[in-house]
């Protein structure tokens, strides 16, 4: 059985550090590289973070974004190699980490503060 320390010495090698700092509320625009037969494009998928899983080299973070008037959320590994870059459109002022309460919310109603709106 493998020791804890070289399970986190082999995680640390896969870590991206190129990501900007994001948080739960913000607007991303995630460019993400899609593969259909043997061309790539590259994806962009708009929405708000709503959940963040940090796990090392296995964090995940969740986008929610309304595609004519259905709610679509996806899940990106976080330090996956197909994701071209993330920026971050707008940071949101939020009091919780997960933001669920989006799902039932549609409209008006379904918006985030922005921190220019303080």
């Amino acid at each position: 059985m493998a020791s804890i320390g070289t399970i986190l010495d082999l995680e640390s090698n896969q870590i991206r550090k190129d990501h900007p700092k994001f948080r739960c509320g913000d607007t991303v625009r995630v460019h993400y590289r899609v593969v259909e037969g043997d061309k790539t494009r590259i994806q962009v998928f708009q929405g708000i973070v709503i959940k963040r899983h940090r796990a090392g080299a296995r964090s995940t973070f969740t986008v929610r974004k309304l595609s004519f008037g259905t709610g679509v959320e996806r899940i990106f590994p976080l330090h996956s190699p197909r994701i071209e870059k993330i920026e971050r459109a707008s940071q949101g002022v939020v009091r919780r980490s997960r933001l669920f309460y989006l799902r039932s919310r549609t409209g008006k109603a379904a918006r985030v503060r922005d921190v220019k709106d303080r």
